[in-house]
C-alpha cells in the first residue's frame, strides 16, 4: 500500500507565511517581506556554526570587550558580523545597531539605504556557549524616521510601540524562529534535511495557567523587599496562588520562549549589586523591547516594574531596565509589590 501523501496546504514555510501576510497590507512593496527572510537565511548560518562550534574551532574567546564590559566570544563576533554583511547591500535599510557595537552601524556609502533599521542582538545567552547550552539571536524591525540618506540615531531611539516587526531565533535541541509584525506570533523550526524553516506554531498565545517562573536566584540576596515577597507569591509561599516551578537557563531567548509556550514570567529586577547600573542590566532596545512586543501579541505583558516597556522612549542606545515578561497577572502582581515595598 502505498504510503499516504501528505496535503501541501498543510506545509507552510516561513517565506510563503511572509507573503501570505504581505497581502494583509495592499500598500506593502515587499521589502519587509525580504528582510525577514534575510533575517531566516541569516539564522541559518548561524545555527550552522552553533552545532558544529567544537568541530569549526570557533568556540571561546576573541581577544576583544564588547560595549558592555564582556568578553566577546568567537560565536558573538561571527553571529554580528553574519547579520550586518546579510543586510548591509540589499537597499532595504538606513542603518542597524547591534549590542556588540557603540554606536550605529552604518550602511555602506556605495549602496543605497532604505526605510526600515534593524536593531540586534546577534547572540544572546552567550556565557551559555561552552557548556552547549540554549542560546539565542534576538532582533527588532523600525520603519525611519528621517526622510532620506544615512539613518540617523533617532531612527533606532524609538519605543517599543513603533516596532513593525521583533523576533527571535532560538539554536536548541532544533533551531526556531518566532515572530511577530503585529498581527499574531508564529514559530518556524527548521527542517535540516531541507533546510527550511516550516510553521509548526500557529498564532501563540502565552497559556492563561502559569507553570513556571524564571529568576537568577544568586542575585537574591541583593534584591529589595518588594522582589523577596514577589518571589515567594509565585513559590506560593503566601497561599495565593498554587506554587510555579523554577526554571532559568541562563538565556533570556530560552527562558522567555518556554514561558511562551507554557505559561509564566521572567524577570530581571533591578537590584543592589552594582551602583553603576541602578536601572537593572538587561538591554531595552535589543532585549526588553522586541520580546515585550512578542509578549503582547500573544496575550502577555511586559513592564520594566513601574510602566510597560513598550511605552519608554530610549535615551541611548544600549540603555538598560528591570524586566518583568509573561503573564499579565504575574507582571502585573511585580508592579503590584513594587508600588507597594518600593523596587
Amino acid at each position: 500500500m502505498p504510503p499516504k501523501l501528505v496535503s501541501h496546504a498543510r506545509i507552510m514555510t516561513i517565506e510563503r507565511h511572509i507573503l501570505e501576510e504581505q497581502k494583509i497590507h495592499p500598500e506593502a512593496t515587499g521589502t519587509l517581506t525580504n528582510l525577514l527572510y534575510d533575517l531566516a537565511l541569516a539564522g541559518k548560518f548561524i545555527a550552522s556554526n552553533t552545532t558544529r562550534g567544537g568541530l569549526a574551532e570557533i568556540l571561546g574567546e576573541t581577544n576583544e570587550v564588547n560595549i558592555q564590559g564582556e568578553r566577546v566570544m568567537k560565536l558573538d563576533q561571527l553571529a554580528d558580523q553574519t547579520i550586518y554583511r546579510m543586510n548591509d547591500h540589499t537597499g532595504r535599510l538606513a542603518a542597524m545597531a547591534s549590542e556588540e557595537h557603540e554606536g550605529l552601524l552604518p550602511i555602506p556609502e556605495r549602496y543605497q539605504t532604505g526605510k526600515y533599521v534593524l536593531l540586534y542582538d546577534p547572540l544572546d545567552g552567550s556565557s551559555n556557549i561552552e557548556t552547549n547550552t540554549s542560546i539565542g539571536t534576538i532582533f527588532s524591525i523600525y520603519r525611519r524616521i528621517s526622510d532620506s540618506g544615512p539613518g540617523t540615531m533617532e531612527d533606532c531611539l524609538q519605543p517599543g510601540r513603533n516596532l513593525v516587526v521583533a523576533g527571535y531565533l532560538l539554536y536548541g535541541v532544533s533551531t526556531m524562529l518566532v515572530y511577530s509584525s503585529g498581527s499574531g506570533v508564529f514559530g518556524f523550526t527548521l527542517d535540516p534535511d531541507i533546510g527550511e524553516f516550516l510553521l509548526t506554531n500557529d498564532n501563540i498565545q502565552i497559556p492563561k495557567k502559569p507553570k513556571y517562573y524564571s529568576v537568577n536566584h544568586g542575585y537574591q540576596k541583593y534584591w529589595g523587599e518588594s522582589m523577596v515577597r514577589y518571589t515567594q507569591y509565585l513559590q506560593g509561599l503566601d497561599g495565593q496562588i498554587p506554587p510555579l516551578s523554577l526554571r532559568y537557563a541562563g538565556s533570556l531567548v530560552a527562558d522567555f520562549h518556554r514561558n511562551l509556550l507554557e505559561g509564566g514570567v521572567f524577570y530581571y529586577p533591578a537590584d543592589h549589586k552594582d551602583p553603576q547600573k541602578p536601572s537593572g542590566k538587561l538591554r531595552l532596545l535589543y532585549e526588553a523591547a522586541p520580546l515585550a512586543f512578542i509578549a503582547s501579541q500573544a496575550g502577555g505583558y511586559a513592564s520594566d516594574g513601574h510602566q510597560n516597556i513598550l511605552d519608554i522612549v530610549p535615551t541611548s542606545l544600549h540603555q538598560r531596565t528591570p524586566l518583568f515578561i509573561g503573564n499579565r497577572t504575574l507582571v502585573e502582581k511585580a508592579e503590584e509589590f513594587i508600588r507597594q515595598y518600593g523596587i
